[in-house]
Order: structure tokens, then sequence, then C-alpha cells
């Protein structure tokens, strides 16, 4: 499917959607999956219910053949995710038990991004701060307006910060730029956040989601196998070398070699064509 086609998809309804949380919205168009934080009022800050419906949200779009791409974003313009929502802190975030919850239910959606097997891009506007940094860092593109704001205000609040979330950090933008993200918990320009490689481009408010829409096109048109298998090694090549599977990646290479994508893929370079993956 093209960009054009994509194009034209969102400007009409929605082929399935529905609101798995009011706050989280979920939606299908062509072979994009959409989730949308939808909490405006709070500049789509992260609640508890939140937390736990985007898994219900990812396991659909992982579940559908039709979707090769899927999309997070913030309702409105003024933020992708503003953070975790501080007005639950004293009721949720305030006992030992209340941080417990939120520490494992935060960390399960963090894994459970980064262990999808489906290409995730993180659509950014406005305020990308703390929690909505740690979503778009487990997601496999970063893309930006110029409007947007990006930082972890931890140092700010008092917060202690799991050390997965700082892996991932350290892991995309090195560990200097991530001692001056957490030391100064300041806001990063959209231009500041592109040079230390926290997002992959940066594009004009009116153009961001027609640049989104371009890289899904793109990846909606490669094979699925290849791209699971390339993401899963990715994963694998990041652990320790102790905890390493070399088995595990060269099961997925064998798996793409004998797939009908394979087949496919050769018969449309020799053809001239473009190949019609199925993800078989």
């Amino acid at each position: 499917m093209t960009q054009e086609e994509l194009l034209v998809l969102r400007k009409q309804p929605a082929l399935a959607a529905g609101a798995l949380s009011e706050r989280i919205v979920a939606e299908k168009q062509g072979p994009v999956g959409w989730l949308t934080f939808n909490n405006p009022a709070r500049r789509n800050a992260i609640s508890i219910d939140m937390w736990e419906a985007i898994p219900k949200v990812l396991d659909r779009f992982e579940q559908d053949p039709e979707v090769r791409a899927i999309v997070l974003k913030g309702e409105g313009d003024k933020a992708f995710v503003s953070g975790a929502d501080v007005s639950q802190y004293e009721k949720q975030r305030s006992s030992a038990e209340g941080i417990q919850y939120y520490e494992e239910i935060a960390g399960r959606v963090a894994e459970r991004l980064q262990n999808c097997d489906k290409v995730i891009v993180a659509m950014i506007r406005g305020y990308c701060l703390g929690a909505g940094v740690n979503i778009a860092l487990c997601c496999d593109l970063r893309i930006a307006a110029e409007d947007a704001k990006l930082g972890i205000p931890a140092a700010k609040l008092g917060l202690g910060y799991r050390a997965s979330s700082l892996k991932n950090l350290i892991d995309i933008v090195g560990p200097a730029y991530a001692r001056e993200v957490l030391i100064t918990g300041r806001h990063f320009s959209a231009a500041e956040a592109k040079t230390m490689g926290l997002v992959h481009r940066v594009a004009p408010v009116a153009e961001l989601e027609s640049l989104v829409l371009e890289y899904c096109a793109t990846i909606s048109e490669n094979a699925p196998l290849t791209i699971r298998a390339s993401k899963r090694i990715i994963r694998e090549l990041l652990k320790s070398s102790a905890a390493f599977d070399a088995e595990a990646c060269a099961a997925l290479v064998k798996a793409c070699f004998e797939s009908q994508d394979y087949i496919e893929g050769r018969r449309a370079f020799m053809e001239k064509r473009k190949p019609v993956f199925q993800g078989k």
C-alpha cells in the first residue's frame, strides 16, 4: 500500500475501532494500527488504566495479519505523552504496594512493546516527557515534529528510575547523553533529540503524519518474516554474551530462507516488479 493510499484511509472512518480504556483508543486503517493516548485534558499523561490497556491493544494488532505497522500517538496537538499522571501519585504511588504495582505494570508494558514482532512507530508532537520518553524508547522508530519537547524530569520530582528504563536510554543515546538527560531533567528540543539519537527524524508539524505514513507504507511492503527476524535478532544482540541465543537467531534466518515470501522476493526481483509478501 502506497503512502497516498494510506493518506486516503486516514481521511476515512477507521475500519475497526475501539476503546479498551476511555483513554486508550485503538483503530485499524489498512495495514496500520493506531494506538492513541487519549487524555488531552492532562496532556495525555499516563494513568494506571492506560498502562493496563496498552498490552491489550498490542495483542489485538499483533494477532491481525493485515496490520504491518503500529503507530503510537497522542490525542490533540499538545503532547505525545507528558509523563505519568501525577494526580494519581498520592493515591496510587505513595505506598510501597502502590509503587511496586506501578513499577510492575510500567515494566510489563515496556517489555511488551519491545517484544512486539511488528514495527512500532512513535509519532511525537509536543511534550514527550518521563513515561512518554520511556514508551518512545521501546518503539522501533521515533519520528518527531519540530514542536516536540523531550525529557525525563525525574530529578525534579524525586523519583527513582528502574534500571531497565535507564538501560533503554543508554542503549539508544549512550551514557554521556543519558547523564545529561537525567541529571538536568530539562526539556530537549526535537533538534537536540535528533542530534543525540533520541529520535530518528524531525519534520515540520504539518508534515509529521505524512512522514510517518511514508514509513508505514514502506514497512507494509516489506517481508514480515524478515522484519520479525531482524527485530528478534537485534534483541538477542543487545543481551549479555551469556544470555545470547545463537540457535534462536539461526532458526529465524532459516525460517526466512524457507518461506514462501523468499520465493516471492526472488521471483519479483527477476520479473522486475514489486513483491507481494504474505508473511508465510
